[in-house]
């Protein structure tokens, strides 16, 4: 649709709320409690159909984050807490390097 400058001007001025006044978000076919009914009846008048309500995704449940290296998905063995060095494994004895004749 084309309009006029004027006409454009006229009609968006009709949405500019004048001074003093407050928008109120809490009424309309968003409106609490009348939400669903209204949701469902503008969807019947307007023969759209209703959206499914699966909740599941094409990702799998066990994701594993893909090698930096070949793209190949990696197997977590462990994770450390944050701000943790890992350890290294324990020594069964400790040798100070130097050896008695």
């Amino acid at each position: 649709m084309t309009l006029a400058t004027d006409e454009f001007i006229r009609r968006f001025l009709l949405h500019v709320l004048p001074k003093g006044f407050h928008r109120i978000r809490h009424c309309g076919l968003l409106a609490g409690s009348a939400r669903k009914a209204s949701v469902a009846l503008a969807r019947e008048l307007l023969n759209v159909a209703v959206p499914s309500d699966d909740d599941t995704t094409d990702e799998p449940d066990n994701f594993r984050p893909p090698c930096p290296c070949c793209g190949g998905r990696m197997i977590v063995i462990e994770v450390f807490e944050r701000w943790r060095q890992p350890r290294g494994p324990p020594h069964g004895s400790r040798s100070t390097g130097s050896s008695t004749p």
